[in-house]
């Protein structure tokens, strides 16, 4: 019965990494106050569309190719970015045209970084976040480390299972209980992560669901017809012009974006 030795850890791994993941998906789960709901039945710009479909990242793309399609910007096949207009329209723009530097021309990877993680974008989000559209970053953070914690509990589970097996006796038999206790803690972990798959997966994301819900207000038909709406939606991969999207793919490549 030494094996009860690896056991007790096991239960003890995969029951802490369990409780963490059911009490981050309570928290990110709270129902939105009266505030936020009123708040959530406003219009959403293009920006706060981008925020909401792909965070920080995808402020930067959509705002890097409104300034291309308006000729304020040159975006290179190569992965260059050029000021050709050094007056922003917005707020977003004159952080791009800050993250580009005074020479005027930089590497599109680093101006993407550098324009998400500006204080712009970053009061877009507690806007967004106030209004109950955005997951917060505190739940997000907490709910992705849970899973992360379970994945690991998962294996630790598995390993000291294994380890267990490996110095069972032979000659004493009893292999079978030995992996039938074993397999209570890994249905656990493994059970857990199935259900966080399907029911805690949208807290990972960067819209709540009533941001969701005002995405997908926008419609297909609203990408058709206006090619930044379905860049804000979809990403640089919707770019109709392949010389704009091998502007992106080039910096990520080399950039490692």
């Amino acid at each position: 019965m030494f094996w009860v030795l690896f056991l007790v850890p096991a239960w003890a791994i995969a029951g802490l990494a369990c409780a963490r993941l059911c009490v981050a998906a309570t928290r990110a789960a709270q129902s939105p106050t009266a505030e936020q709901r009123a708040a959530a039945r406003h219009e959403l710009t293009l920006y706060e569309a981008a925020f909401l479909a792909g965070g920080p990242h995808r402020v930067a793309d959509l705002t890097l190719v409104s300034m291309a399609g308006a000729g304020r910007l040159l975006l290179a096949h190569t992965g260059w970015a050029t000021v050709v207009d050094p007056d922003g329209r917005d707020e977003m723009e004159r952080s791009v045209i800050g993250a580009i530097g005074p020479e005027g021309q930089q590497r599109i990877a680093p101006v993407r970084a550098s324009a998400a993680a500006t204080v712009q974008v970053h009061a877009l989000a507690e806007r967004l976040t106030s209004a109950g559209l955005a997951v917060p970053t505190a739940a997000r953070l907490h709910v992705t480390g849970a899973i992360r914690q379970v994945r690991a509990a998962a294996l630790a589970v598995f390993a000291l299972a294994a380890v267990a097996l490996a110095l069972h006796p032979r000659d004493a038999g009893g292999e079978l209980p030995l992996l039938a206790w074993f397999a209570l803690p890994l249905a656990l972990t493994l059970g857990s992560l199935a259900i966080a798959r399907t029911e805690i997966h949208a807290y990972t994301r960067w819209a709540s669901p009533a941001g969701r819900r005002l995405l997908g207000a926008l419609g297909p038909a609203l990408d058709r017809r206006d090619p930044l709406a379905a860049v804000a939606v979809r990403g640089v991969d919707a770019l109709s012009d392949p010389r704009l999207r091998a502007a992106f793919a080039h910096g990520r490549t080399r950039q490692g974006q």
